[in-house]
């Protein structure tokens, strides 16, 4: 099954060292702008509330992705690629404090991946 977001390893290594830094409970939310910079942002439990508002889009890390569903219809065509980058750039997210920022990438789905991932949706409701 194709998945709307994926990260490299490099963002896997940096999921990894803030589990170990601040526990295992911790998700991404796709930011949508403004300061923090359009942003894959990693965040502990309870330091966002998820609802309604927002799509579950996977996980990357065994930690979930989330992103606003005025955002999803926009990049619902892309698969997110998550990476990581050499500094802050103004960032809430958890990993700032290590001198790093994730950075979101994307690739449009093909049409057969675009088929799959519409087929999913439709049958998770």
């Amino acid at each position: 099954m194709v998945e709307r977001v994926t990260a490299t390893p490099e963002a896997l290594a940096l999921i990894e060292l803030l589990k170990t830094k601040h526990g295992p409970d911790l998700f991404f939310h796709q930011s949508g702008g403004c300061c923090d910079n359009s942003a894959a942002n990693c965040y502990m439990k309870g330091d966002l509330t998820i609802g309604p508002g927002d799509v579950y889009l996977g996980e990357i890390g065994g930690c979930p992705f989330y992103m606003s569903v005025s955002q999803y219809e926009y990049w619902q065509h892309t698969q997110l690629i998550i990476d990581v980058v050499e500094g802050t750039g103004g960032t809430f997210s958890l990993e700032g404090s290590e001198g790093k920022a994730f950075h979101t990438r994307s690739r449009l789905f093909t049409d057969a991946e675009m088929q799959e991932v519409n087929a999913a949706r439709q049958s998770h409701g």
